[in-house]
């Protein structure tokens, strides 16, 4: 069934408002091992309120949001078939997503099935507002690639106060907070950590949204020319606090939610 047949909003689809205890208790398992990608999900999941659910609402009766369910691209797939990108210039925005990516030895798809651990598809609402959250899912990646966050510790909650603003999940706002909060305990740095969350929530909020964008076009766009257009600025605190960690002994790859060298112990 196409998306655009499906009810704009399931009859079994409820905001799940702010649940403490459950995201509590999947923090600390993000903080055991920081890759645990599930984890994410399930705070998000768990704090998922009306305003995520309004914007949802909002771009999916858009024209462009009309057009887009129409055109029915899986963005994932597209976004790893490498080969469709090969003609893109050397700065372009796919040679600097496939660079991360390969980099990180990840995968569009791996994200996914990541998420599915968490949610078999078949568990989830089947309506119009689930390919929205699906594709805020799908985009993630590219967050990385478009604002210069890195993917240590101190970059990917820098990246959800970013993410915050454009998606205004609050679970996201909290890991944002918490991961803030272990990174200062367990570094006992004086870089301003808290700074780099609240600069990354101000990005966010200055920029349009990326999972709005016609990703396939935003793709062959010069990756600076594309920054500009969509009003993402250069996260210069976080850069800023990583020189100060350096100084102090802790390199940015070593720097994790459970502390320095934590995930190699």
């Amino acid at each position: 069934m196409a998306v655009t047949d499906l009810p704009l909003v399931a009859p079994d689809r409820k905001a799940a408002g702010f649940r403490p205890l459950k995201v509590l208790h999947h923090f600390g398992k993000l903080v055991e091992d920081k890759e645990d990608t599930e984890q994410v999900f399930h705070i998000i999941e768990a704090t998922k309120g009306r305003k995520s659910h309004a914007q949802a609402r909002a771009f999916v009766t858009s024209p462009e949001g009309r057009r887009m369910m129409a055109e029915g691209v899986d963005i994932p797939a597209m976004l790893d078939d490498h080969a469709r990108w090969a003609d893109c210039a050397p700065n372009s925005v796919a040679a600097h997503y496939i660079a991360f990516m390969k980099r990180e030895g990840l995968s569009a798809a791996g994200l996914v099935a990541e998420s599915h651990r968490w949610a078999p598809p078949e568990s989830l609402p089947r309506d119009q507002i689930q390919w929205y959250f699906d594709r805020q899912r799908d985009t993630h990646d590219l967050f990385h690639v478009l604002t210069g966050y890195g993917r240590d510790a101190l970059g990917e909650v820098s990246l959800l106060g970013f993410t915050y603003e454009q998606n205004h999940n609050t679970g996201i706002l909290f890991i944002a907070y918490a991961g803030a909060r272990q990174i200062k305990k367990v570094s006992g740095t004086k870089a301003p950590i808290f700074a780099a969350i609240k600069e990354g929530r101000r990005l966010g909020r200055a920029a349009a949204k990326i999972s709005h964008q016609d990703i396939a076009a935003l793709m062959h766009e010069d990756i600076g020319a594309a920054r500009a257009r969509l009003g993402i600025g250069r996260p210069e605190v976080y850069r800023q606090c990583l020189t100060i960690l350096e100084s102090e002994g802790t390199m940015r790859d070593e720097l994790t939610l459970g502390g320095a060298g934590a995930q190699a112990a």
